[in-house]
């Protein structure tokens, strides 16, 4: 019964998550912006939960593994900036996916920085990530994409870079409560696009109205902070497996957001990339040699 419990807490997180593009599409307020109220909502949602539920952080934990929390948050603020920014300039469905090479990433990364074996099988997925972002993009057969789709797959790329980093520095921590991570690269994030986002609207007159503030609150409250909450709940009792594969849901939710929601462009080859990106990433994590 628990893990039924926790699985649905776990599919409910990766289905908000997954629809973060298509919320973004209705709010008319610049992207850095929802970021940061995003990370400081987040933040706030977080510490409120562990104030009711009795929990005190473990500070000795949180200082050994200070330098990771730190830099852990401040990439996954780099990442959001930078998603965030690229579906506003291309299609949901193609950023996202974009944003899911960060698995591929991880595994260069994990055979440079941990000497990792990088096998065969690895090698293909790499190679089958890639083909399917290149399907994706429209290069090939010339598809009708936002004109400023180009750079919007390169914020999108360079969005999975500060993922993949996010995913690396969480291998270096240890012994600390999934909350207390959760809560301090939150904070984390929050300093590190504060200065960002104060540089690039200062000055500038802001109409907010009042569909775009409700979605930009419920972006911080539910799909950051409740989302993050689900999300660490179920992973101390789920199979690592299990997780794998359910965490790949959110890029084919966004897929289908942007299809059939937003009706964004997508042809044939579109589809097969967008298979064999999901699909190539997923076997890079749970084939195990």
């Amino acid at each position: 019964m628990e893990r039924k419990r926790n699985t649905l807490a776990y599919l409910l997180a990766v289905l908000m998550f997954g629809c973060l593009g298509l919320l973004l599409r209705l709010i008319s307020l610049p992207s850095d912006i929802v970021v940061l109220s995003r990370c400081i909502l987040g933040s706030l949602f977080v510490l409120l939960l562990m104030k009711l539920r009795g929990h005190r952080m473990d500070k000795a934990a949180i200082r050994k593994n200070g330098k990771w929390l730190v830099i852990s948050g401040a990439c996954m603020g780099w990442n959001w900036l930078l998603l965030f920014a690229a579906y506003r300039y291309t299609t949901v469905a193609i950023a996202s996916l974009c944003n899911y090479v960060a698995p591929i990433l991880v595994i260069f990364a994990a055979a440079f920085l941990f000497r990792e074996k990088l096998s065969r099988i690895k090698m293909l997925c790499v190679a089958g990530a890639l083909a399917g972002i290149v399907l994706v993009s429209g290069v090939i057969e010339g598809a009708e994409l936002p004109p400023d789709s180009p750079k919007g797959i390169l914020f999108a790329l360079l969005a999975a870079l500060g993922f993949a980093a996010v995913v690396l520095c969480n291998r270096k921590m240890s012994e600390i409560d999934d909350l207390d991570k959760c809560v301090m690269q939150l904070l984390s994030a929050t300093v590190a696009v504060l200065p960002f986002v104060l540089y690039s609207n200062w000055g500038k007159p802001l109409q907010p109205d009042l569909q775009s503030v409700l979605l930009t609150v419920l972006i911080g409250l539910v799909f950051t902070g409740g989302a993050y909450c689900l999300y660490f709940s179920a992973l101390g009792t789920l199979p690592v497996q299990s997780i794998a594969i359910l965490g790949y849901l959110e890029p084919v939710i966004s897929v289908l957001c942007s299809v059939l929601i937003l009706r964004e462009p997508i042809t044939a080859l579109g589809i097969i990339g967008a298979v064999l990106t999901v699909g190539s990433a997923a076997a890079s994590e749970l084939i195990r040699e």
